[in-house]
């Protein structure tokens, strides 16, 4: 009765297992990429470009040993699994809802033995009733890490500027780290490793893209990226990726407004909603602006054999089609699944829990 406990889809875990053995990555090598996070405790998680190579590294092989260790092909039983962070709790502000961030942060943190407390808007009016700098001071009096996802980039900046304890960025209008996490784990669970891959993103220039080209990059993925005119990505973020594609030998990023032109020869098509939260005003006038822009079965025929698709979630059906979607080429519940892997990781590393 007890293995019903363990978590998550068993066909993802059979995949990672194949390609543990495709990656050639020894227990040895994970322990040892693992161990390069030893300087990350204490940090703040903020966006992808701040780890080196080594701590993303380390990152995705500590997301992947978690998964080993309690997921549904582990042989640990969930009560004498290793419950490194007992005693230690994450307080998660939420100004923006979302099923996955909230599910995955809360069942990492009881798998791993700590506690997690949801901070909703009716909860916590961050900035509005009580300044930033003081709930920051407040919560790190009381917890061990603060994750929030939030709608401005700055108040995460804020949040982390006085914090006393780890912040992680859990959404920003500027940045998705934990996102990108584990939709690189999916990558390399799918493929091993991605070094040389190319990956095309179709769709809006947004926070999701921003730290998927610069985790892409630094993983020495070709960066190719289709964007309606006015829906670019951030000129500072395509700077950095563009620097970091240089420093790992990876094509220049590409970019283009049209979108098959950004697919052909790739081998992951990545898309993400159109309209997000706060924008539901622009409805529609982004469907007109972002037409031809659908992940269907013929853009994906642009794509190079065996390729891939990813989107965050949630998804509507103008951004990619039911045939995709639901096609063997869609990793996008495998991808969900590690979110939960990935923050159960960030946490740990941040806290030196390792």
């Amino acid at each position: 009765m007890l293995s019903s406990l363990r978590y998550m889809n068993q066909p993802a875990v059979r995949l990672a297992a194949g390609n543990f053995v495709k990656t050639g990555i020894s227990t040895t090598k994970r322990a040892m990429s693992i161990s390069a996070l030893g300087g990350f405790e204490g940090k703040h998680f903020i966006s992808i470009d701040q780890l080196s190579n080594e701590e993303l590294r380390g990152l995705l092989d500590l997301s992947k040993k978690y998964r080993d260790v309690y997921g549904k092909g582990s042989s640990v039983e969930p009560t004498t699994a290793p419950k490194p962070l007992t005693g230690q709790s994450v307080s998660m502000i939420f100004q923006k809802r979302s099923t996955r961030t909230r599910v995955s942060t809360e069942t990492g943190m009881n798998l791993l033995g700590g506690q997690s407390l949801f901070l909703g808007p009716s909860d916590i009016q961050l900035g509005v009733n009580e300044s930033m700098r003081d709930t920051a001071l407040v919560l790190s009096r009381f917890n061990s890490l603060v994750l929030a996802r939030v709608f401005a980039h700055d108040d995460v900046l804020e949040l982390s500027k006085h914090a006393t304890v780890p912040v992680i960025n859990a959404l920003s209008d500027m940045h998705h780290p934990l996102q990108t996490l584990a939709d690189l784990m999916a990558l390399e669970d799918h493929f091993g490793d991605v070094k040389g891959k190319t990956l095309a993103w179709v769709g809006d220039g947004n926070n999701v893209l921003h730290d998927l080209m610069l985790g892409g990059a630094k993983l020495g993925m070709n960066i190719r990226i289709a964007t309606p005119d006015g829906y670019e990505a951030n000129a500072g973020v395509l700077e950095t990726t563009k620097k970091l594609a240089a420093e790992n030998g990876t094509e220049d990023v590409f970019l283009t407004t049209v979108a098959s032109e950004a697919v052909k020869g790739s081998d992951v098509v990545v898309t993400d909603t159109w309209v997000s939260m706060g924008q539901e005003s622009e409805y529609e006038k982004r469907v007109k602006e972002f037409d031809g822009y659908q992940v269907n079965a013929s853009l994906m025929g642009q794509a190079n054999p065996g390729a891939v698709f990813l989107h965050c979630l949630p998804r509507h059906p103008e951004e990619v089609s039911d045939e995709v979607f639901y096609s063997d080429q869609s990793l996008v519940f495998p991808e969900a699944e590690n979110r939960m892997w990935t923050v159960m990781a960030v946490m740990a590393a941040q806290l030196g829990k390792l």
